[in-house]
């Protein structure tokens, strides 16, 4: 673990050059689309190393278990589940079969999944306890957003147009938390083609929010709805989604998550079905920022099917960064941190308001934390609205092109988008290629010369100039709805943000908190059969107090 976070070491003008790249990258086609009519034969895995990573089976990556959670497996954090599976206190098998035993007794009224592999995952779960142990993620269930390949199964993007299509190999980033020993439950429902909450693709609601299930109109948050529903609703340990507009933070908001979204290239794009090639960022969607953490140290990494991968900085020891450091009983931050708060923020008397003045009042008094107020950057309305921020949808609609020729019906409710994109003018884009590097520049120069980490209220425009971002609670309304804030940082600022919610995460409790169980929902047969089985192993729930006990030795 270095001495100082990665942002102190970024060369900023490095970054913003590196853009400007990318954004010309997109435009000489570097973007891959899969295609069901295309065989799979043409397909090619991205020959990306699945080393071993070290940093997953430090100390700092596994927690005690809290003795609230032992009794029911799936209430246990991964880094707590990863604890009891390094003791021998756990099986993987008992816990991939508690997680079943939830998603057939509750996914009827969440439907967070539009694919659950069980037989795949009680195989690959008794696999992994023949297996060496390798790490945190060893024998860990997780969900994955339906636009990732896994290789063998159908890889829809919750569409008309890949409805059929059966990706040959596992995208990246799915492969990577696969050879650190991670166990796919599922994919999850997503936003058609991720551009919305999840629906289907004629428009009509699916996943709920796992707080609010019987109320369909609460936003659970979207494109990654199945991922941070399945998640909150504890049918899975934690999961992958994937941010171009606020897809990970959202969900993370509005469900009581943590969802980071890394700065772009720190994970592989390859074998995620596209939306922007500038925007599109993989990440996770996690309990807290330690289990996020873990994720994403399994997630990055170089990919040479990626260009967008190549000669990052070294990822830091982000378990580390997301561990609490403390003086005596003090929690204080593990570095120094300025952190802005925008104009109006935690303005008015609003539930929304409250919680964030609280928020700001529980980091200003860590010791290490500063809490400033900074000025917008020059032009910020300008260069955040949509005269600019619409040049995404060519990159949207060019590598779609074949599919806009054919038949608009396969893309449903969301063609409008694509069609946008196809009509724009390439004056428009060029043009708003340009506001993207100044917004960037004025972005480095003038907001962060006043701070190290910036509270927002919006994704925009760190979606857009490619910077990280980390969403978590900070409360909940007066209906018990989650309130959620998002933090931004420089480039490779994952070490950073990462130490600030795990500070602020050891002061407060709202990560701790999970919805009530929605009314039991009839299960189809094989479901009840799941069940059955898994209350032989742990009881369709909780465990009995004699294992408890022992669980706790």
């Amino acid at each position: 673990m270095t001495t100082e976070p990665l942002d102190r070491t970024v060369d900023r003008r490095a970054f913003l050059a590196r853009t400007a790249a990318l954004a010309t990258a997109s435009a000489i086609g570097a973007v891959a689309l899969p295609s069901a009519a295309q065989a799979q034969s043409e397909l090619a895995p991205s020959g990306a190393t699945l080393r071993w990573n070290p940093d997953l089976d430090r100390p700092s990556a596994y927690t005690r278990p809290r003795a609230e959670a032992i009794a029911d497996p799936t209430e246990l954090t991964l880094a707590e589940a990863a604890w009891l599976i390094r003791a021998g206190k756990l099986t993987p098998e008992k816990l991939v079969e508690a997680y079943l035993a939830r998603i057939s007794t509750y996914d009827a009224t969440y439907q967070a999944f539009n694919l659950v592999l069980a037989e795949a995952a009680i195989k690959a779960a008794r696999a992994a306890a023949r297996q060496p142990h390798r790490g945190a993620l060893h024998g860990i269930p997780l969900a994955i957003k339906d636009n990732y390949y896994t290789g063998g199964t159908r890889t829809t993007a919750n569409s008309y147009l890949f409805k059929d299509f059966v990706a040959p190999y596992d995208a990246t980033a799915v492969a990577k938390l696969k050879a650190q020993g991670a166990i796919v439950l599922g994919k999850t429902q997503m936003g058609p083609l991720a551009t919305t909450r999840a629906t289907t693709p004629a428009g009509v609601i699916t996943t709920v929010n796992a707080w609010t299930p019987a109320n369909r109109n609460t936003d659970p948050g979207g494109s990654s709805t199945g991922t941070a529903t399945a998640v909150a609703g504890r049918l899975a340990a934690s999961g992958t989604g994937t941010q171009t507009g606020g897809s990970i933070t959202a969900p993370a908001n509005a469900q009581n998550l943590t969802g980071l979204k890394p700065t772009m290239g720190r994970v592989s794009l390859n074998g995620i079905i596209p939306l922007s090639y500038t925007r599109d960022h993989p990440g996770p969607l996690a309990r807290d920022a330690k289990d996020a953490a873990i994720m994403l140290t399994a997630m990055a990494g170089p990919d040479p099917a990626d260009p967008r991968t190549q000669g990052l900085p070294p990822l830091p020891n982000l378990i580390t960064a997301a561990t609490p450091v403390y003086a005596g009983r003090t929690v204080k931050l593990r570095w120094k941190t300025r952190i802005g708060v925008l104009p109006g923020f935690a303005g008015g008397t609003s539930p929304t308001a409250l919680a964030r003045q609280a928020y700001l009042a529980k980091l200003a008094a860590i010791p290490g934390a500063t809490v400033v107020e900074v000025p917008l950057p020059d032009e910020w309305e300008l260069l955040t609205g949509n005269a600019f921020n619409n040049v995404r949808l060519p990159e949207r609609s060019e590598p779609f092109m074949p599919y806009l020729r054919n038949d608009l019906r396969g893309f449903g409710v969301s063609v409008t988008g694509w069609l946008q994109g196809a009509l724009m003018g390439g004056n428009e884009f060029l043009t708003g290629q340009r506001a993207k590097l100044v917004l960037m520049e004025r972005v480095l120069d003038q907001l962060f010369d006043k701070c190290d980490v910036v509270v927002q209220t919006s994704p925009v425009p760190f979606d857009i100039i490619g910077l990280p971002e980390i969403g978590f609670p900070i409360g909940f309304t007066d209906a018990g709805v989650p309130i959620g804030t998002i933090l931004g940082g420089l480039p490779y600022a994952e070490d950073r943000l990462l130490s600030v919610v795990a500070a602020y995460q050891a002061v407060t409790d709202w990560h701790w908190r999970r919805p009530a169980n929605p009314t039991a929902t009839a299960a189809t047969a094989a479901g009840a059969r799941t069940a059955a089985r898994a209350a032989t192993v742990v009881g369709p729930d909780r465990l009995t107090a004699e294992q408890v006990a022992a669980l706790s030795q």
